[in-house]
Parts: structure tokens; sequence; C-alpha cells
């Protein structure tokens, strides 16, 4: 590995020599190695040439060293760096303390080592909690595959399905490498589950949209009805409240079909009742002259309370109620019932001075209270002569008890005699 140069002239340098010939060699040990021949120049340009390259090796010895303190970069990559590099300082053409630079590398070779078996611990962990996280998502996805479709709100599900989809993405593309049997596993599953939710989707989609459609024509067939009634006008309202309740009844055809039919199907409905809007509004103005009317007759019925002649009172009212009934109805109705009462409370007073009347001159009535008058006087007579006997003895309790039950039946009697 080295030879020895019987006629060089060795120069003043501790780590190499140039002979006559511009052989240039580099001290290892107690032993010199030959590295190159530089024959065109002087000794000093000779071993300045190969000192720079030993340089160049100890910038890329430093610059390794460097990065392996400040860290950030993979200590398996700087370790095969390293090894590079150490095959190159082993036997390099460059003068200098070769010796020194290869255990800097053999050093800074250990250290890296030691860096590499903790990275690849790390690795492993960060592979088991990436194995950990990817089995959740899939277990999150096998979930929503599992539920019954339905009871799914498959809105809130496709969105759960797409964010479990781009966390997915998310880890494979800045997570660690997953082994190939595992990763493939994990995402056979992933993918089923979401091929499972996607063929649910599109099943109760499909069903929905048949749903849906049958809804559609029913609904098409309750506006057609309803527009028909649009010649009948006002006496259209019956028949449209009918349609009114099978279009409750009918379901749901979408938002946007149910807004569409809805408003055909309602503007139908506002044709028929804005027909009996304007016959109500033409009443209520047709009726204005009949309110005045109704009460000028209230006003000349008012004095009526005040006869003393019940007959001509009689008479009276039924001239009034005679040209009342004559008037009609008017309208709005509210206005009709409010006249109706004021007229009625009338009517009732003088139905209760005719009751009165009949009954004071009922002669069934008259004969009860002409018997009970000839009891009381009868009673009252025997009444005074017990109280006369009893004041005659002094006897105060058969005078108060006499006394007492003559002032009741005084009092009867004169509630009788009017």
């Amino acid at each position: 590995m080295s030879d020895t140069a019987s006629s060089s002239t060795p120069v003043d340098q501790p780590w190499g020599r140039v002979d006559d010939d511009g052989t240039v060699s580099v001290r290892e040990a107690d032993q010199w190695r030959v590295v190159g021949q530089y024959p065109d120049g002087t000794a000093e340009e000779a071993l300045a040439y190969y000192e720079r390259k030993f340089a160049d090796l100890a910038s890329e010895v430093t610059l390794l060293e460097v990065r392996h303190r400040r860290g950030g970069a993979s200590a398996a990559d700087l370790r095969a760096t390293a090894a590079t590099l150490s095959g190159k300082i082993s036997g390099a053409s460059a003068v200098g303390d070769l010796a020194a630079l290869s255990a800097r590398v053999d050093a800074l070779t250990a250290s890296l080592t030691e860096a590499s078996a903790a990275e690849a611990a790390q690795a492993r962990e960060a592979v088991d909690a990436a194995i950990t996280e990817r089995t959740q998502l899939v277990e999150q996805a096998e979930a929503i595959a599992a539920r019954d479709p339905k009871t799914v709100q498959w809105k809130t599900a496709s969105a759960e399905m797409s964010s479990l989809f781009d966390q997915w993405q998310s880890h494979q593309q800045n997570g660690p490498h997953l082994p190939k049997s595992i990763s493939q596993s994990l995402w056979k599953r992933f993918r089923d589950a979401r091929a499972t939710v996607d063929k649910h989707r599109r099943e109760f989609y499909a069903e929905l949209d048949e749903a849906h459609k049958a809804v559609r024509e029913r609904k098409n067939r309750l506006v057609e009805r309803a527009e028909a009634l649009a010649p009948r006008g006002e006496d259209g309202i019956g028949a449209y409240r009918d349609l009114l309740n099978e279009w409750k009844a009918a379901g749901r055809a979408g938002k946007k079909v149910d807004d569409a039919l809805w408003a055909r199907f309602k503007a139908a409905g506002d044709a028929l009742y804005s027909a009996r809007a304007g016959r109500e509004a033409a009443e209520v103005e047709a009726s204005k002259e009949k309110i005045d009317a109704k009460r000028e007759l209230i006003e000349r019925a008012r004095p009526i309370l005040d006869m003393a002649d019940l007959a001509a009172a009689r008479s009276a009212l039924t001239a009034i109620q005679r040209s009342w009934d004559d008037i009609g109805r008017i309208f709005p109705r509210e206005q009709e019932r409010a006249l109706d009462d004021e007229l009625r409370k009338i009517e009732v007073s003088v139905r209760a001075r005719e009751d009165a009347e009949w009954t004071r001159n009922n002669p069934e009535t008259t004969a009860r209270a002409n018997d009970m008058t000839r009891q009381l006087y009868d009673a009252i007579e025997k009444l005074e002569a017990e109280l006369a006997e009893a004041t005659a003895r002094k006897d105060q309790r058969a005078m108060k008890k006499a006394s007492d039950a003559l002032d009741a039946r005084r009092a009867w009697l004169r509630a009788l005699e009017g």
C-alpha cells in the first residue's frame, strides 16, 4: 500500500513530500504512500495541489458533522453519506492528516448509528400510530356502511364519508409509509365500506325518486282539478277544500317540484276565494242602506218598553218585526248579529211582561191564590184567639209563639194579595 523513494528529497511538510521526479507521497503512520505525480510544477505547487484535495475531503466531513448537529436530515441518509465519505478518505489521493479525518468520520458514523436506531424506533412508533389512525378511519366508515339505509340522513352521511376519505388521503400523502400488506388490507376495508355507502345512497335516492314521481303525478292531477273549478267561482270552494285535504295527505314530491305545484294549486284556490271576497264586498256595499234602515227600526222600537198598554206594545213591536224581516239579510254577518241582538232585547222585555200578565190572569193560578187566602184568614183568626188567651194567662212563651206565627201568616197574606 506504500512506496519508499530512495532518491527523494523530502520537503519541510509533516504530511507530504515530493520527489525530484514530481512524485507526491502522503505520510500514514510511519510510512509514506504515493498519491500521484505533479511533474510540471514545483514541489510546493505539487503539495498545494494534493493538500487542496485533502481540504475538500475535510470540508465534506465538516459539512456532514454540521448536518448531523443541526438535525432535520435523516440519520440513515447521513450514515450512508458517511460510509461513502469514509471510502473516499481511505486511499485518497490527498495530502493531510487522513487518519484524523477518518477518525472523525468513524466517530460520526457511530453517532449516526445510534441516531438511526432511535429514528427506526420512532419510525416504528409512527407506523404503529398511523395504522391505529387508519384503522379508526376504516371502522368509522364501516359503521356508516352498517347503518339501516332507511334511517340514514344521507346528506350528513355523505359529508361524513367525504371527510373520512379526505383524512385517508392526507394520511397517505403526509403520514409514514405503512407495510404493503397492512396498507392494502386497510384500504380494501375502507374502499368496500365506501362502496356499500354509495350503493345504499343510490338505492335510497332511486326509491325516493320513484316516490317523488308518484306524488308529483298525484299533485299534478290535484292541481288540474283545482284549476278546473275556476268557472264555478265561489261555489267551488267546498270542492277545493276537499282537494286541499287530499293535497296534505299526498306526501312530498321534492322541494322545487312541491313549491312549483303548490304555487299553481294555491293560485287556483285564491281565484275561488277572490270571487267570494268580491261577492261579500258587493253585499257589504249593498247592506249600508239596510243597516241604516234597521237602526231606524230599533230607535222606533225603544219607546215600546215604556208603553203601559201591553196589547198596543205587542202590536207596535209586531209591525216593526215585519218591517225588519222585509229589509232582509245584511252583511257583514257580525253587523247583522249586533243589530239582531239589540232588537231581541226589546222583544225579550215585551215577552217577559206578557208572561207576567198571563200568570196573573190565569184562572187556575187565581183559584189557588183564593183558596190559600181563605186558609190564611182562618189561621190568622185562630192565632189571634190563641194570642188573646196567652195574654190573659200572662204566658210569655205562648204569647211569643202565637205572635211569631201570626206575623208570618199576615206576611204571606200580603204577598198573595199583592
